[in-house]
């Protein structure tokens, strides 16, 4: 990676680092026991030294004979830390580093330590790096070594699709940002720097139309107020740009007024749309949708294909690195323009697509009807004329492919990060394709069902990691899994 210029983006000194003071103390991990805690809190100030990283980034130290993880920490650094004991449960947060790693660097972003969303920014980008090549090393170690990661130049401003939550403070002054970790409490923000920059200014924009309108931030505890989120996509290729405001009524006072006002800061805006939840839920998007502006969707190229995506539309953030890892995906489904692929979980059909141009076949199963309705409009915008989309559960979709004696060459999954359940891999190991791509952001619940996968007759020839996210512990994978000969299982 190449390391990427912000003001504060240093290493540090050779001496104590102490965290930047935050409004919202940094949010540490829960560990040891399950249940609610008992009892009255105790509270230790420890020194401890770093062993070692969890899968999530945060720091091992040993405590008492426990052991206990730590945000924000890194491996082989000696550091205080605040123990917080009740009943059973023992919590760990950072109070200052004594002695700093060679690695860790000041976290460009000033809400860092607040937010949570990112939990990488203390490290510099070849300490991302190497993380994250281990954490997957270590997964795969019982199946097959590791491609290296395949890294991103610029590891900012990458995020093609930003969410923004706006209510009120203490002074009841207007504020945006996003939620603390594992809390409702808004981090006013103007910048996160993963976000698209555009996004954040056209939020900038709209929280000061609201500092001079009669609209009103939604209270999620009196539910009172219109305007809960901002939800913002980029076409990063295309530079199409949609905004949805996401309100609680669909009464919209002075809607024409705000539209154009809008639309006069931000030409740059192809289309505006109002969605309506008025449910007391933690889900951002209503079932309710107007287009204030434009034609409610925006195109973005991948990969050569023009693709039209909706507000609720699942797309890829990243669309640089997605590249990379659809073009791995491809190249290991090994595909010569006479295989039948099916696409389980295909979403709005960019891998369909993508696999089209060189599959004889290519079928795409996914439950979500919207996303079926965008994939097969996809298909038709790209002339594609060998994909067919089916909406439905796609592991029943395959047995029943089975049962009537159809074949598969070639199955291509990209499950949520949950991974997939039993029901649907025994539905792959029925239909018997010749290759598995599994396409996964999770390498950890995708190491969990490639164990299923290899048990019944399937061996891996390769993982190729991608990081898709950089500044978090988040990591792409994509895996290629043959059936074996029936002699050799």
């Amino acid at each position: 990676m190449n390391k990427r210029k912000h003001k504060g983006h240093r290493k540090s000194e050779k001496k104590p680092n102490r965290l930047k003071k935050q409004n919202i103390k940094p949010n540490s991990s829960r560990n040891q026991a399950d249940g609610k805690p008992k009892g009255k809190q105790k509270t230790v100030t420890a020194e401890v030294t770093c062993s070692g990283l969890t899968n999530e980034g945060k720091g091992i130290v040993e405590w008492e004979g426990k052991r206990l993880e730590v945000a924000h920490l890194m491996p082989g650094e000696k550091a205080e830390v605040i123990v917080s004991k009740r009943g059973r449960y023992v919590n760990a947060e950072l109070k200052r580093v004594i002695k700093p790693s060679k690695d860790r660097i000041t976290p460009p972003c000033e809400y860092y330590y607040a937010c949570g969303g990112c939990q990488l920014q203390h490290m510099n980008e070849q300490a991302q790096t190497r993380f994250k090549q281990e954490t997957v090393d270590a997964l795969m170690e019982p199946f097959i070594k590791p491609e290296a990661i395949l890294t991103m130049d610029d590891s900012y401003d990458y995020r093609n699709k930003s969410h923004t939550t706006f209510g009120l403070n203490k002074e009841r002054q207007v504020i945006g940002g996003l939620y603390a970790q594992n809390t409702h409490q808004i981090i006013p923000m103007e910048r996160c720097l993963i976000h698209d920059p555009k996004a954040d200014e056209i939020v900038q924009t709209i929280k000061g139309m609201l500092k001079s309108s009669k609209m009103q931030p939604y209270n999620e505890d009196t539910g009172q107020g219109f305007l809960r989120h901002v939800l913002v996509k980029v076409g990063k290729g295309s530079g199409e740009i949609m905004v949805v405001l996401v309100v609680a009524s669909p009464v919209f006072k002075g809607k024409n007024n705000f539209v154009k006002a809008l639309r006069k800061a931000h030409p740059e805006i192809t289309t505006l749309l109002m969605n309506i939840n008025n449910r007391d839920t933690s889900m951002i998007l209503g079932d309710q949708e107007k287009v204030l502006f434009g034609k409610g969707t925006i195109t973005d190229t991948l990969c050569g294909l023009k693709f039209e995506i909706s507000a609720k539309s699942f797309y890829q953030i990243n669309p640089v690195q997605t590249e990379k890892l659809y073009g791995k995906a491809i190249e290991m489904a090994e595909l010569t323009g006479k295989e039948t692929v099916v696409d389980a979980y295909c979403g709005i059909g960019t891998i369909s697509l993508i696999a089209s141009r060189k599959a004889g076949k290519v079928i795409g199963v996914e439950l979500n009807k919207d996303a079926v309705r965008d994939a097969i409009r996809n298909s038709k915008r790209n002339g594609v004329k060998n994909a067919r989309f089916y909406q439905g559960d796609a592991g029943e979709f395959m047995v029943q492919m089975a049962a009537r004696g159809e074949k598969a060459d070639v199955v291509i999954m990209d499950p949520p990060r949950s991974g997939s359940d039993e029901a649907f891999l025994s539905s792959v190991v029925k239909l018997q394709p010749k290759r598995v791509v599994y396409v996964s952001c999770n390498p950890e619940t995708q190491a969990r069902d490639m164990k299923y996968l290899v048990k019944n007759g399937y061996k891996v020839e390769g993982v190729q990691p991608v990081d898709m996210f950089p500044q978090t512990h988040h990591v792409e994978a994509v895996a290629k899994l043959v059936l074996k000969e029936a002699g050799n299982r």
